[in-house]
């Protein structure tokens, strides 16, 4: 590393800590020639992502914007909107491609609100999917109820007994 001071091109290495959750390396360093002592920080340099829209047009892959989306969407349910968008990112990161379309981000949105919380999946799909009427709705909620067992509802008879049985009440005691 290039000492800011003198311009010599070599440095010595003090202390490395990471910082910012191991997402980066702090790095103290001294210069030989001059004596002067500097910071450095080493992150990982990612690829910008194209984000490909359905108007044809091309802007970077923001995950704060992405963030915001799904928050609205989850607005009071108990979804953690930052670490979905996180995994998007990371997902996006790794894989090979450096352009993706809006369509295939909001699918991968929907894979996991679908996972997580139906509720907010709906409010996502509503708008993602351009809902336009109750049909849309009924139709997506139909798909969903085929996709997952349904649980079946206590009747008032069955919690009736839940509760005599969870008191000691209802029980037979023999006589010893």
């Amino acid at each position: 590393m290039k000492c800011p001071v003198c311009n010599y091109h070599d440095s010595r290495v003090l202390d490395s800590r990471p910082v910012d959750d191991d997402a980066s390396i702090k790095r103290r360093r001294e210069c030989p020639m001059c004596g002067k002592r500097f910071t450095t920080y080493e992150v990982v340099d990612t690829v910008p992502i194209d984000v490909v829209k359905r108007s044809g047009k091309h802007e970077f892959f923001d995950k704060h914007k992405l963030m915001l989306g799904i928050q609205r969407a989850c607005q009071k349910r108990p979804v953690n909107a930052e670490v979905i968008a996180a995994s998007i990112e990371a997902e996006l990161q790794n894989s090979i491609v450096n352009e993706v379309t809006s369509h295939d981000i909001g699918e991968m949105v929907l894979k996991r609100l679908r996972d997580i919380d139906i509720v907010s999946y709906i409010r996502f799909a509503s708008v993602y999917r351009e809902f336009t009427d109750i049909d849309s709705f009924m139709e997506e909620i139909r798909s969903l109820s085929k996709g997952r067992p349904r649980k079946p509802k206590k009747s008032a008879e069955a919690k009736t007994e839940e509760k005599t049985e969870e008191s000691g009440e209802g029980t037979k005691k023999s006589a010893t």
